[in-house]
């Protein structure tokens, strides 16, 4: 039996293809560690950066804010050194040792290549991330720079997004609310941020999905009054319920006419007018719909200098009021002063029950009793006894919603005032 040999024959050509090789395997390398560095490099990390200055700190602080500059670039270049690169070791392998070159080949590129331009740098970057972006900045921010990658990476870039329309990297990277704040949560076990202030992360979300029939004093709470009466019967009103502003109607209260400020009537009780209609002082109302995103108010508030709104329904009927300060208690949590003499909005009784004021909003009670409750075309507690009981309860009357037992321990008319929460035992 024989065994035929084969000539390794190293030429020229496979020098240079082999220096071409080692070429683009070290520009991978420094890529793969380029793209690990500054697309796992935060916004607020990459701010910190810029504060403490050196070397390609303001371009890191670039870079990092608008990815959808360098990334495409970036990849590209990388796609076609690891292209080219594969095609080279195929050629230099097959010339070498023949058809056992092409099994050579496979093995450097599957497992040599992975190791040594993905593995490595990539390993490096995310655990030296501020050094491989200081490293990586100059060279990444010139390939941004540099004409023909970037028309080329857009021209590709066009091309995907004619076969599979799309809003395209510019409008990425994404990030949910619930990333947010598991990372607000991961701070505070570190002590980087306190309890206080990851609560107010959370309700700065809350505070852009509120509408304000979820915050508005509703209707029948309102202190309305009769544009017809005097300055002296308003401004006693006023006083006497702790109101700096009144709103005044005329032919009822969906019939909103103005806004009386106290101010205004103090100035003309003094200087003899307490006699006249107060219609006389009013000053022009605010509306905005029930579906208003507070935060949009928030801002149109501030612009117009107002510190109450007239809340309407689709009707146009008065739907309740919403002022400056309940705004502001969406994100801070309640304000309250020597006029406030309102009951607690929640009141934990022995044996483990709570008793809560019905107007409490839904996500407020689900996040009290820490189970979620059925959400509908109610927005209260109140809301939600109406719906489960189909009629106005009598004080005392109770239903069930799942685990636990609703009973309307204060009924004012039509309205229920207080709900006592009991959890079923089972």
């Amino acid at each position: 039996m024989t065994m035929k040999m084969i000539a390794v024959t190293f030429t020229t050509a496979d020098a240079w293809m082999t220096f071409a090789i080692a070429v683009l395997l070290l520009i991978s390398v420094f890529l793969s560690l380029a793209e690990t560095a500054l697309t796992r490099m935060t916004v607020s990390k990459a701010q910190v950066i810029s504060e403490k200055g050196g070397l390609g700190s303001k371009r890191i602080l670039r870079l990092v804010a608008h990815p959808e500059e360098f990334l495409n670039v970036v990849l590209l270049v990388v796609l076609v050194c690891q292209l080219v690169q594969a095609t080279l070791v195929g050629l230099v392998a097959d010339n070498l040792f023949g058809p056992w070159g092409l099994v050579l080949a496979t093995f450097v590129n599957v497992v040599v290549v992975f190791v040594v331009a993905e593995a490595i740098p990539k390993t490096w970057a995310v655990q030296h991330t501020e050094r491989a972006s200081r490293i990586a900045t100059p060279v990444v921010w010139w390939m941004t720079r540099f004409w023909p990658f970037k028309l080329i990476a857009k021209s590709l870039i066009g091309l995907t997004n004619v076969i599979i329309p799309g809003k395209g990297l510019k409008q990425g990277p994404f990030i949910s609310e619930a990333e947010i704040l598991a990372l607000a949560d991961q701070a505070v076990f570190a002590d980087v941020l306190e309890e206080e202030e990851r609560e107010l992360i959370e309700q700065v979300f809350e505070f852009g999905d509120t509408i304000c029939r979820e915050v508005m004093v509703p209707r029948p709470d309102m202190l309305a009054m009769a544009d017809s009466l005097t300055v002296a019967e308003v401004l006693d009103a006023a006083l006497a319920d702790g109101r700096s502003r009144v709103p005044v109607y005329g032919e009822g209260i969906d019939d909103i006419t103005g806004v009386a400020y106290v101010k205004d009537l103090v100035r003309a009780s003094r200087t003899g007018r307490e006699s006249s209609r107060v219609a006389r002082y009013a000053r022009r109302a605010f509306f905005v719909p029930e579906t208003k995103r507070i935060s949009e108010l928030l801002s149109e508030m501030r612009v117009r200098k107002a510190h109450m709104a007239v809340v309407i329904d689709e009707y146009g009927g008065t739907a309740g009021l919403v002022t400056l300060e309940d705004l502001i208690e969406e994100l801070i949590g309640e304000i309250v002063d020597e006029f406030d003499h309102e009951e607690a909005m929640v009141e934990r009784l022995p044996g483990g029950d709570l008793r809560v004021q019905a107007r409490m909003s839904m996500d407020e009670v689900s996040e009290l009793v820490g189970v979620d409750l059925p959400e509908g075309d109610w927005d209260t507690i109140g809301g939600l006894m109406f719906h489960l009981l189909g009629h106005v309860p009598f004080e005392g009357e109770s239903t069930t919603q799942g685990e636990f037992r609703l009973r309307a321990e204060q009924v004012k008319g039509r309205r229920i005032g207080m709900v006592r929460i009991e959890k079923l035992t089972q």
